[in-house]
């Protein structure tokens, strides 16, 4: 039987890049930071969620934050200054033309020039950190330094200071993982 080949843009783009990354392959495609988490065996706070912002007037951001934790819209659009109207959600045909990747596996680097990204500022307390590769069948592990320096990201406080609803996150612990 065929191993199967996990490769992405997104894996190609680290590749070019020289920067070191662990595969972490899903049992099937996978819609959720929890799911994810549990089939990758890490921890929440080292996922990071990719959810990419609109305003009405057409511009982009990609807002990150920990995958227990949730975007803080008004908090990001402080954080971009003067000119940013409200922020809305895009949509899965909106994410797939800015990004390349299908809702669900959103990545935070290779996006356009002209969208921004933040990271929220815990994700700076985290040595590596879980991203979505690009594509549903797996994910990827690589040192934060590495993610903030090819996203060409920024710190800001843009996560609700509150962790994300019960079941709507669940902690994952192991003993090597403290949260």
């Amino acid at each position: 039987m065929n191993e199967p080949v996990y490769r992405s843009r997104i894996t190609d783009l680290l590749d070019g890049c020289g920067v070191a990354y662990r595969l972490l392959p899903h049992d099937g495609p996978v819609y959720t930071v929890e799911e994810a988490a549990r089939q990758r065996d890490v921890v929440m706070q080292e996922m990071v969620k990719s959810i990419l912002l609109r305003e009405p007037g057409g511009r982009y951001v990609m807002a990150c934050v920990g995958g227990d934790r949730r975007v803080d819209h008004r908090a990001v659009r402080r954080s971009l200054g003067e000119g940013w109207r409200r922020l809305h959600f895009a949509d899965a045909a909106e994410i797939l033309a800015v990004t390349g990747c299908p809702q669900g596996a959103v990545t935070p680097i290779g996006l356009p020039d002209d969208v921004p990204v933040l990271f929220d500022q815990d994700i700076a307390a985290c040595r590596k950190v879980n991203i979505s590769s690009g594509d549903l069948t797996f994910g990827l592990e690589l040192a934060t330094a590495d993610l903030v320096r090819l996203a060409r990201a920024r710190f800001a406080p843009i996560a609700e200071r509150r962790p994300a609803p019960p079941g709507s996150a669940k902690f994952v612990q192991r003993a090597n993982h403290p949260p």
